[in-house]
């Protein structure tokens, strides 16, 4: 069976990482080096979402707070508040929202500043997750990043990971240096979530409505293209780096958690045949839990 997944990351000449598992079957898994650590990239709004709803429903986050972003201190980014210009304000659950269906740098290093890493760091703990560590956000990688490569500014910096003429700076990708977790442990988050083990009905309900409206269909939900199939993710992307994890929901109510991370040999922006692979990774393994 993990002939049949490696071979699609060597045919995107990727390294890949995988672990998909039967929501109604935990002992129903395919796995390729599931336990091994690899830097999460965005795919870490994924435990932030997890804990932020915690807070609420302890009642020591209020979701409809209202919060203002200003150009000044908001983290760069591609999409959602990260490009507007002039301040903003949201509630704290819209920020949410926009971390998780846009990957908003600047909604979720709001709500990470207002999380907390400390007290994220105990929830993961709390929910299990013994090999996922969320040490930074994004405005924190892009300052990490920038000194690794010597550079003034986040595109400048991230210029230098799509030169492939160029070596990457050393300890780039390692992920002792970054926000960082397993496969296993992903598809056991989402398990628990989708489970209702770890929120209120709400919360859970909140967190499985806001998965489902990703905008980026590219990578597993490509694997996927029939619209009786539902796919709830979070993609992770910087550098070389492509992840997406996530529920799939078959026509007749099967589901399954996935997640499934990939190194490239090149950095480029845009790499095609690696979102790709994810999804069809992701639809042999579901085709082999069936």
């Amino acid at each position: 069976m993990n002939a049949r997944i490696r071979s699609v990351f060597d045919d995107a000449g990727v390294r890949g990482w995988l672990h998909a598992v039967a929501l109604d079957d935990p002992d129903a898994t395919i796995e390729l080096d599931a336990d091994g650590i690899v830097p999460l990239a965005s795919v870490y709004k994924l435990p932030l979402l997890a804990g932020f709803c915690r807070l609420v429903d302890l009642g020591e986050l209020d979701a409809r707070q209202q919060h203002t972003l200003v150009p000044t201190n908001k983290t760069a980014g591609p999409t959602g508040l990260s490009l507007f210009a002039d301040p903003v304000t949201a509630s704290l659950r819209d920020l949410a929202l926009s971390m998780m269906t846009v990957s908003d740098n600047a909604a979720a290093d709001a709500l990470l500043d207002l999380v907390g890493l400390r007290r994220l760091a105990v929830m993961l703990t709390e929910f299990g997750l013994h090999r996922t560590w969320v040490r930074r956000g994004t405005a924190g990688n892009l300052r990490d990043l920038q000194r690794r490569t010597g550079t003034n500014d986040p595109d400048a910096a991230l210029a230098v990971l799509a030169d492939n003429d160029r070596t990457d700076p050393a300890g780039v990708y390692e992920a002792a240096n970054a926000s960082a977790s397993t496969a296993r442990d992903l598809t056991l988050l989402l398990r628990r979530l989708w489970a209702g083990e770890l929120l209120s009905p709400e919360q859970t309900e909140f967190v499985k409505a806001t998965m489902h409206r990703q905008l980026f269909l590219h990578r597993l939900a490509s694997g996927f293209p029939h619209d009786e199939v539902r796919v709830a993710g979070k993609t992770g992307t910087f550098g070389a780096l492509r992840h997406e994890v996530g529920v799939v929901t078959l026509p007749g109510g099967a589901a399954f958690a996935i997640a499934v991370f990939t190194l490239a040999a090149r950095g480029d922006f845009r790499q095609p045949r690696v979102d790709a692979a994810i999804g069809e990774a992701a639809r042999r393994a579901v085709d082999l839990l069936r």
